[in-house]
């Protein structure tokens, strides 16, 4: 596959990798991914945009390779510094020794540790611009969208954003421009907005007020689509998902209990403590069981970990099996992040019947992810009635706790 010509002196020099079906261990890619990458021409400078993964470096190299002088390359711009876009950089300031890399200073810091060496490099600032010779890049600060480093670079005079991970897309058919392509990629274009920029919501809509004003032809992201058709959709679809409740949506604390229970007992407390929380007032409680059967189901997994991510608090509890919790519970913990998942009111609670280390070990993990942790509760066997009122009054604390974090 060759380069594509975007506009007169601006080419995609990305790649395509259609086989992956799985992204940095966490996100499964249907249709595979391509990385992005752009060269832009001006009268008197040349710049490319981000690199890619090492393993690709030739296929890249020979797409700029007819359309330029590699070593007369004069500019890197890296608006992110994951490996996936910045890998080969070493390899490419082999061939260009004398490359200036411009990116943010976290970026340069990163890219001095990716690539194990030194290099020329200038830190952008917000609002810099960098002029090739009637084509002018104009450099945005957006940071966490998706890591601290990260920039936009927009092409001023061919009103193109290099948006990096943002708009971007696991999906990479080969027509590249989201006008030409005859399938519906919003799910795709969802799913990564979930998995990748999802967690840094607020960031999302600073980053958007400063593109607002931008005239675009373009948006072209680090993976997916090139957008030059229904980009004001596109954009506002990032704008939808990324607000905040409503104040009338967040009038009603939201919970999620979810528990696994192989004999019924661990059932009762999550019974019995539902209860208790429902006594102070009206939460919406969502409720799963974790049964090998269903979490086997990674739709459902997903539904768990995006119903956390929106609660106010969790409930987890578990059997003690061989000292531990059972693996159910492990594979949803280890879904879990303090970035999307910290700030919540959790407790741990259980049935046992040798030695009840799940509650406290469940405890250990919900702490590491930086929630407010309540003391938890475990019971011996099946649960007494002073064991289930002592649950109940649990969950109206629990409540309690809820509600006080909510008003803060």
């Amino acid at each position: 596959m060759q380069a594509i010509k975007m506009k007169d002196d601006v080419y995609w020099v990305g790649v395509r990798d259609p086989e992956l079906r799985i992204f940095d261990l966490v996100m499964t890619t249907d249709y595979g991914t391509s990385y992005n990458a752009y060269l832009v021409k001006g009268k008197e400078k040349t710049a490319l945009i981000e690199v890619c993964e090492d393993k690709f470096f030739d296929e890249y190299v020979d797409k700029i390779k007819p359309l330029v002088n590699i070593a007369e390359i004069d500019y890197l711009i890296m608006n992110h510094t994951e490996p996936d876009h910045s890998e080969a950089v070493a390899r490419l300031l082999d061939l260009v020794p004398n490359l200036a890399v411009f990116a943010s200073q976290t970026a340069l810091q990163f890219l001095k540790e990716i690539s194990n060496r030194n290099f020329a490099s200038h830190e952008i600032k917000d609002g810099e611009e960098l002029d090739l010779g009637g084509k002018t890049l104009r450099f945005i600060n957006a940071p966490f969208l998706h890591w601290p480093d990260t920039i936009y670079t927009y092409l001023v005079e061919d009103k193109i954003l290099f948006s990096c991970d943002s708009f971007g897309s696991h999906y990479p058919d080969e027509r590249l421009f989201n006008d030409l392509m005859e399938s519906d990629f919003v799910d795709s274009y969802k799913d990564y907005f979930d998995a990748i920029i999802g967690p840094f919501k607020p960031y999302v809509l600073e980053a958007l007020d400063k593109i607002a004003d931008l005239p675009l032809d373009m948006v072209a992201p680090g993976h997916g689509p090139v957008l030059r058709k229904d980009i004001d959709k596109y954009v506002d679809l990032y704008r939808q998902w990324s607000q905040p409740p409503a104040a009338g949506d967040s009038e009603r604390p939201k919970i999620v209990l979810a528990y696994i229970s192989i004999y019924g007992f661990t059932k009762m407390l999550a019974d019995t403590l539902a209860e208790g929380v429902s006594s102070i007032g009206d939460f919406d409680i969502q409720t799963f069981s974790l049964v090998e059967d269903k979490l086997e189901d990674d739709e459902l997994l997903d539904r768990i970990v995006a119903a956390i991510a929106d609660a106010d608090g969790l409930l987890l509890g578990s059997n003690t099996v061989n000292g531990d919790a059972l693996p159910q519970v492990w594979k949803l913990l280890g879904r879990l992040s303090p970035i999307t998942h910290g700030d919540k009111v959790a407790m741990a609670f259980g049935a046992y019947g040798w030695s009840g280390e799940a509650v406290p070990s469940i405890e250990n993990r919900l702490r590491a992810l930086r929630m407010k942790v309540l003391p938890g509760y475990r019971v011996n066997f099946k649960p007494s009635e002073r064991n289930l009122e002592d649950a109940f009054n649990l969950g109206m604390d629990f409540a309690r706790a809820v509600l006080e974090k909510k008003q803060d």
